[in-house]
Order: structure tokens, then sequence, then C-alpha cells
């Protein structure tokens, strides 16, 4: 079973000041350790909400990293300094408009504000890249909701093979992949 690498961006002034931990990119790793069974490399940011520094730690993990996902938490919202879409869109070579879809329909059974939300997901190099809400359990919601989706995604990019658990969360692979 190959070993999986994922990048984990948290996008936050104040996480990244020191003001308080980053329970959001904790909580991204927990629910991977969970869905997955390969074991899983995790390269970790945490960084201020700045577009360019966001553009840099992508590509980083994208290029130089070379991690089959990279999650992002933080900076969706419609506050100025909200960027990580943007960011995202600046290095990804194809948009993957579906998965913020599903997550503001998702998220929108718990909370009127989430048409607020502009998550997004895109592929970069051989990377897909999402861009998830900054509350641990939204980015649980959200993740629940697109993840089944997603190693099927990576084997037509060319990532490593993704192998869940059927006991906590089913991938869809169409029969015979």
């Amino acid at each position: 079973m190959d070993q999986i690498k994922v990048g984990v961006v948290t996008a936050s002034d104040r996480a990244s000041a020191g003001i308080y931990d980053d329970i959001s990119g904790v909580a991204i790793m927990d629910t991977l350790k969970e869905y997955l069974q390969n074991e899983i490399e995790f390269v970790y940011r945490c960084i201020p909400d700045e577009q360019s520094e966001i553009e840099k730690a992508l590509k980083e993990l994208a290029y130089d990293e070379e991690c089959d996902l990279i999650v992002t938490t933080g900076g969706t919202g419609p506050a100025p300094r909200d960027v990580t879409p943007e960011a995202t869109e600046a290095v990804c070579q194809k948009m993957m408009p579906g998965f913020g879809e599903l997550m503001r329909q998702v998220s929108l059974q718990y909370v009127p504000t989430a048409i607020l939300s502009r998550q997004t997901a895109g592929i970069c190099n051989k990377s897909l890249i999402i861009n998830l809400p900054g509350k641990p359990k939204s980015i649980r919601e959200c993740l629940d909701a697109v993840f089944p989706a997603v190693p099927y995604c990576i084997d037509l990019i060319g990532g490593r093979y993704m192998v869940t658990d059927e006991n906590v969360i089913k991938a869809f692979r169409p029969k015979g992949k």
C-alpha cells in the first residue's frame, strides 16, 4: 500500500502569530487518519492570511513536496483578508468547482451563513487542492461530503493510490478501477 503525502495549510493571522493554537489543521489531519488506511506523511504549514504566502505554500507542497492532496483551512469567507480561494485559483491549472458547490450545499443544512463561503478546489501539478472552512465541525462535515470522490480524482491526475477505511468512509471508483 502506497504512502500518501498530504499538505495541510492553515491560513490564519492569529494562529500563525501564536495567539491561539491551530485546532483546524489538527482536525484535518485527525480526520484523514480516520479515513485512510495508507500511511500518511503530513507536510504542515501555518501561515498568515497573505495571498502571496498562501500561493508560495501551495506551490511548494504541489511541486517541491509532491503532495497527492493539499487541504487548506481558513480564509474562505468574505472578509478583506480572506484570500485562500484567490491563491488557490492563481496556482491551479484546472479548477474543480463541484467540490465547493457540494460543501456549501452540505453546510447550508447546518448554518444559513454557508452561502458566504467561497471554498473551492483545483488541480496544481499532480496535487488536488481543497479549501475547507475554519471550524473543526465544519471541516468534518465538508470532508465527509466530498472525500468519497477524492481518491478517484487523485487516481486521474496521477497521484498515489488511496485506500479508505470503508467502516468510516467509502471511496467511489468506477467498477474495475
